[in-house]
């Protein structure tokens, strides 16, 4: 039997010395928000553990998880990262093309039967039998069901595999669908944002690397490593959000100042995300921090809950709307008490010093 390659393999014969690449898995488990100690068993199984089979369907969608994906921070990780999954289909970036890209499909089903993760970039119409999006000749609903079924687990990239996204949006012409309404027996990791940020995608497929396991999901099938808090509460503009400071308009003095963006629509209360975390960009940014309200792209039907720049207003179990309207003027309202109260205390005790002296 020939020998598997493993992720270290690759690398060595890249030229990737061995120093770049314990940065790498250091670098990794902090993505991850793993301890230091869990570097070396990162390190552990990209030398010893054979790369994971991987075919990446693409269906309705814009390409977007698949630009965000090869442009993960580390350049270490944009060099390699493609050989440490075996990514061995991906129609739109593989050389091969017609037949005899298609042929890959069947000889990885049938060589690597039950160990190969299917990932989804987009999702299936089932409107006329699936006839809006044919890649390869073949509905996309037809295609993604035949791989589903050898398939180890399936990553729903994106908000369009995840959610259904703006394809899915009312009126739904093509009955676009997520994976999980069409595929039901199979784990699925959803990994929704339009499109996910770069460092979530490859440390999902990193700890499912060094784990042999699906990472902790929350509810929604989404990994509770990125997907368990909102934006809100790590948003660096959030201290101005509890002192009733808004930004009332596009390019208003509040706005040059860095304040809270909610009253401009920004759906941050209710995203769960690790945009304020993680951020974009090789971590130097994301939307909020760059003046733009987040849209909530990472949660379902976020396209069909209003227009982005209109505030929210049906939140009240957050207690937003409250703090939104009342709470500069609580904060001032309890500032004056406060002073009041101080004011008071100070003239008690001068009547009371005076009373003193004038019995002595």
């Amino acid at each position: 039997m020939s020998h598997q390659e493993t992720f270290y393999d690759v690398m060595r014969r890249q030229g990737i010395s061995r120093r770049s690449f314990l940065k790498f898995c250091s670098l990794t488990a902090a993505s991850l928000g793993l301890g230091p100690a869990f570097a070396g068993k990162i390190a552990h199984a990209m030398e010893t553990k054979p790369r994971i089979p991987v075919l990446w369907l693409h269906g309705l969608e814009c390409t977007c998880c698949s630009e965000s994906f090869i442009r993960s921070a580390h350049p270490l990780v944009k060099d390699v990262v493609l050989s440490m999954i075996s990514l061995d289909y991906d129609d739109t970036i593989m050389a091969a093309a017609g037949h005899q890209a298609e042929a890959i499909l069947e000889e990885v089903k049938e060589q690597y039967k039950g160990q190969y993760i299917l990932a989804v970039e987009g999702n299936p119409p089932l409107k006329d039998d699936g006839i809006y999006c044919i890649p390869g000749g073949v509905p996309f609903v037809d295609k993604l069901k035949y791989m589903a079924e050898d398939a180890a687990a399936i990553i729903s990239w994106g908000s369009c595999a995840s959610w259904g996204c703006v394809q899915a949006a009312k009126p739904n012409p093509t009955q676009a669908t997520p994976v999980h309404e069409v595929i039901k027996n199979k784990p699925i990791i959803k990994v929704p944002g339009c499109p996910p940020i770069a460092e979530v995608m490859t440390a999902v497929v990193t700890y499912i690397l060094t784990f042999e396991r699906m990472p902790e999901l929350d509810r929604q099938g989404r990994p509770k490593m990125f997907y368990s808090q909102r934006i809100h509460d790590k948003c660096y503009r959030r201290p101005h959000f509890d002192a009733g400071q808004f930004v009332e308009q596009w390019d208003d003095d509040a706005a040059r100042k860095g304040y809270c963006l909610y009253k401009m629509g920004c759906k941050g209360p209710t995203t769960y995300n690790a945009c304020s975390t993680t951020r974009w960009n090789e971590g130097v940014s994301f939307p909020i921090q760059s003046g733009h309200g987040c849209i909530g792209c990472s949660e379902d039907d976020f396209w069909d809950k209003g227009p982005f720049y209109s505030r929210l207003t049906n939140i009240h179990q957050f207690g937003i709307e409250e703090n939104a309207d009342t709470v500069g003027g609580t904060v001032a309202g309890v500032a004056g008490a406060a002073v009041a109260a101080h004011a008071a205390a100070s003239i008690i005790k001068r009547v009371s010093e005076k009373s003193d002296k004038s019995d002595s």
